[in-house]
């Protein structure tokens, strides 16, 4: 015979069983059996044991509920999956540590509320607030499959329809957090994500675009230009589906779908991406040294990670990288305009992720902070920039959630809602009474105290509280002998007696009761002012959107002026001639004036080929990487390391660089050389920029 709790925990666990489940218990959340074995193991702590029926005892391990971000943080980075177990109210609402004490005397309901998954995450201590957290679906097909991508935290969900080679690509550039596939189908290209096996029918088309009209609702998805695409429409639905199982709640995030063509960008295949070093550098692996630190001078989260998007996908319209110039040229020649913006960016929140954790259910008191800090500095820094920003809907929904804020939200927040101080004074009367009925609770206290001390004559008498024994008086040692006869023992200390009395114990009543319902007030207010602001999101992520590209123009206009960049000529030609080129990370590295400049002309109907020779440590590789750096930092939309530039836009490059065997299939470095040489030439077009470094060389005497 098993206890209730445990029949609870098992009907959890049969719904969720590729789940870690976090089973909430009071003040903790444990996990039992195998679960339990696998927590203390990669969590490190403690594998104990519980009762839970006649001669059962099974396996425990749990951690504060004050602690679970840091472990799940631990867990979700080693692509475990993670169900979160609440205890919740007849109403549906989680329940605090405060109702929790009591949980254990009756079975309290519990559900659970979210699968934090890889791909899911949406508490900002999870996530790297410079990069995104995408959450990847592929739909195989014959030849063209289907691929879409999703960030919860920011709403941002594309589909396309992709070759192998490209769907290679596309996955090197999202690098995706978690990669949803069919059951028994592997990825045709590589990826480093967590891959997770769903059943077939998550991936149907029909039944995936019927999610798809639902979640957007509307009755058709031509507009979103999906018509035709059978393979993007099945990987899209599958991430709806996906999301509507483990974290339903950040659906409401996610109001757009944006269908691409992969043939609109500048197209990096892995290789490239690595060799050039555009996020991390190969000698540390890190961001330090790599193309992002030399160029990034955003202020915002949200900034950033536009700018990484920039960088990893750079645009082939002439049109199009030339209106991002225009921006970055109208903050490069206004010093004093560029200044005065990015001063105010500094104080501008990540709103992005603010509104994705609104949406979500998971925002914080100190989230609602930062973002009414942030939405008081938006009307300077819409007439700072000239008006880039600051349409209707933005403007409108920038003022109606400052004004909600600024009505509702304390001035200093406490950090968590149920203990009080979150909502402001005057936002709402019954719960301003509450607070006044714990005044005069206290003033009652005061005056206890005191009357009590006239009346024994003990001048170190006090009332003190502590969450074990609630309030009491506490007497010396030394004064014992004048303790009245009312007072009801309940501590000993070594140096002191503490007591309570009737009316200590009606006012104890009076103040906790309060205090609870102060607690429940104000999470209800809370919640109501999260769906207030949850229904301005389509305004505040609009606006997010633009303030990131003011900061990715200001930031690429302060880079270009402290290191004397230029604009380049972009243009439709078939020619890219380089006058001064230097490398951005090697010159940053090396400091002012110490990079040796060089040309570049390379035309497909002329030089098409340079033959570069040179013995070591020349600055062959350096040359090599520096034209491609600067064709891509052009297309991007920036200006440029070098005293002229003039750019033919590029469909494709192609890095062969360095030596590497597969030996394990047989191929020498050689052989691997020449099978990625004849792969480039395969995908190159008049438009491609190739870079071969030393191929086909040889080391024995003669081949030298």
């Amino acid at each position: 015979m098993t206890t209730p709790i445990r029949r609870q925990y098992l009907e959890v666990k049969r719904r969720f069983p590729q789940a870690i489940v976090f089973f909430r218990l009071g003040d903790f959340y444990e996990t039992f059996d195998d679960d339990a074995r696998l927590v203390a193991r990669e969590l490190e702590i403690t594998l104990t044991s519980k009762p839970m029926g006649k001669d059962l005892r099974v396996p425990l391990a749990g951690v504060p509920q004050h602690a679970l971000q840091a472990h799940l943080k631990k867990l979700v980075a080693r692509g475990y999956k993670v169900a979160i177990c609440e205890q919740m109210d007849p109403s549906g609402a989680q329940q605090g540590s405060g109702k929790a004490k009591r949980a254990g005397r009756d079975l309290v309901a519990r559900e659970v509320t979210r699968v934090v998954t890889p791909g899911t995450v949406v508490e900002e201590a999870l996530l790297s607030a410079a990069a995104n957290n995408y959450l990847a679906a592929v739909a195989p097909g014959a030849g063209r499959h289907g691929l879409a991508y999703v960030d919860i935290t920011t709403g941002e969900f594309a589909a396309a329809e992709v070759s192998d080679a490209d769907l290679a690509v596309e996955l090197s550039r999202l690098a995706p957090a978690e990669v949803l596939l069919p059951e028994g189908i592997d990825l045709p290209a590589p990826s480093d994500g967590p891959r997770t096996a769903l059943e077939q029918h998550f991936f149907h088309a029909e039944e995936s675009e019927r999610r798809l009209r639902e979640h957007f609702q509307v009755a058709s998805l031509e507009g979103y230009g999906l018509r035709g695409h059978p393979q993007a429409i099945a990987a899209a639905g599958a991430v709806i589906a996906y999301l509507a199982e483990n974290q339903k709640a950040s659906l409401a995030n996610v109001r757009d779908l944006q269908v691409y063509n992969p043939s609109r960008y500048l197209v990096l295949d892995p290789s490239a991406r690595r060799h050039l070093e555009l996020f991390a550098s190969t000698r540390e692996g890190s961001k330090r040294g790599s193309l992002i630190e030399a160029l990034d001078a955003t202020r915002t989260a949200m900034g950033s990670r536009l700018l990484q998007r920039w960088l990893g996908q750079p645009l082939v319209e002439v049109d199009a990288i030339n209106a991002r110039l225009d921006r970055v040229e109208a903050y490069l020649t206004e010093a004093l305009k560029r200044g005065e913006v990015r001063d105010l960016l500094r104080e501008a929140p990540d709103l992005e992720r603010i509104v994705g954790r609104i949406t979500a259910g998971a925002a914080l008191p100190r989230d609602l902070a930062a973002l009414r800090k942030g939405l008081e500095t938006y009307p300077a820094l819409i007439e700072a920039s000239g008006g880039a920003c600051g349409s209707a809907a933005e403007s409108g929904a920038a003022r109606e959630a400052s004004a909600l804020l600024a009505a509702a939200l304390a001035g200093d927040p406490a950090p968590l809602v149920g203990e009080g101080g979150v909502i402001r004074p005057g936002f709402s009367p019954e719960l301003d009474e509450a607070r006044e009925l714990t005044g005069d609770a206290r003033r009652a206290l005061a005056e206890l105290e005191t009357a009590e001390r006239e009346r024994s004559g003990i001048r170190g008498l006090r009332v003190a509280y502590n969450r074990v024994f609630g309030y009491y008086i506490e007497v010396s040692k030394a004064n014992q002998a004048l303790v009245p006869d009312d007072f009801q023992r309940r501590q000993t200390l070594v140096n002191a007696e503490r007591f309570s009395t009737p009316k200590l114990k009606e006012l104890e009543e009076r103040i906790l009761g309060a205090r609870e319902t102060i607690g429940e007030l104000e999470a209800a207010l809370f919640r109501q002012v999260c769906a207030q602001l949850a229904a301005l999101a389509e305004g505040l992520g609009s606006l997010a959107r633009t303030v990131a590209e003011i900061d990715v123009h200001a930031g690429l206009a302060e880079t270009a002026a402290r290191n004397g960049y230029v604009r380049p000529e972009v243009n439709d030609g078939e020619a890219i001639v380089i006058k001064d080129g230097r490398h951005p990370v090697v010159e940053r590295s090396l400091g002012d004036g110490r990079f040796v400049p060089n040309d570049t002309q390379l035309d497909s109907a002329g030089a098409q080929i340079v033959v570069l020779t040179g013995p070591n440590m020349a600055g062959k590789s350096t040359y090599l990487r520096q034209v491609a750096l600067i064709v891509l930092l052009a297309q991007a939309g920036s200006f440029v390391p070098a005293a002229g530039a003039r750019i033919g836009v590029v469909d494709r490059i192609f890095t062969r660089i360095g030596a590497q065997d597969d030996l394990a299939r047989g191929e020498s470095t050689f052989m691997v050389e020449m099978l990625e040489t004849a792969a480039i030439l395969r995908g190159a077009t008049r438009r491609s920029l190739i870079l071969f470094d030393e191929v086909g060389r040889g080391t024995s005497t003669y081949d030298g």
